[in-house]
């Protein structure tokens, strides 16, 4: 039944009172008719990969020439089944479920996290972040973000009061402090009514 160079195997089994006995043995080509070793091994079928058949190389070779995992198979089985195997056969669950994450302590200005009910419950992270330029100008007046525009307004009508050329005598450090007031104030009156 085995060919001329068959290996052979060394297969063991365990007797009844726990020791080894050794036989050696010869797996045969699961092809009918053939009398070489089956020394490779293949999977029996789609549905149960972990089950093999044992040929030799080459029905081995014309088994791999001819297999055909998506076989009979739409299209939308293919496409489920390759889903499937992105996760290695294991459940997912959508963001957020299963309390793994909370969507709601995310802003999602771009509704990445799937619909309006995210979009509704979102509370933004914190203030949205200002350009070194506006905080320049905060500084220049003397304020703190964020600010109302009443509060701009008030803060920007005593500064100009105390840093005036005229209430100065002429002051040049007073006019240049004028000028930064000035360019600081139209900046942040930029931001808050673009």
């Amino acid at each position: 039944m085995a060919g001329r160079n068959a290996p052979k195997l060394d297969t063991f089994d365990w007797s009844r009172d726990g020791t080894r006995e050794s036989e050696t043995t010869v797996r045969p080509c699961a092809r009918s008719g053939c009398a070489e070793a089956g020394t490779h091994r293949a999977p029996k079928s789609r549905d149960d990969l972990n089950s093999y058949q044992w040929l030799c190389l080459e029905h081995a070779r014309e088994f791999n020439r001819s297999w055909n995992y998506y076989k009979g198979m739409s299209d939308d089985e293919v496409e489920a089944d390759l889903r499937r195997d992105t996760t290695w056969d294991r459940p997912t669950w959508r963001l957020g479920s299963n309390g793994a994450v909370r969507p709601e302590r995310f802003a999602d200005p771009f509704n990445i996290l799937g619909g309006d009910a995210f979009a509704e419950q979102a509370t933004p992270c914190g203030p949205p972040p200002i350009s070194h330029e506006e905080q320049r100008a905060y500084r220049t007046l003397g304020l703190d973000y964020p600010v109302s525009n009443d509060d701009l307004r008030a803060r920007y009508k005593t500064l100009v009061k105390a840093y005036h050329p005229d209430a100065n005598a002429g002051d040049c450090a007073a006019e240049d402090r004028l000028k930064d007031i000035n360019a600081a104030y139209r900046v942040l009156r930029e931001t808050l009514n673009p």
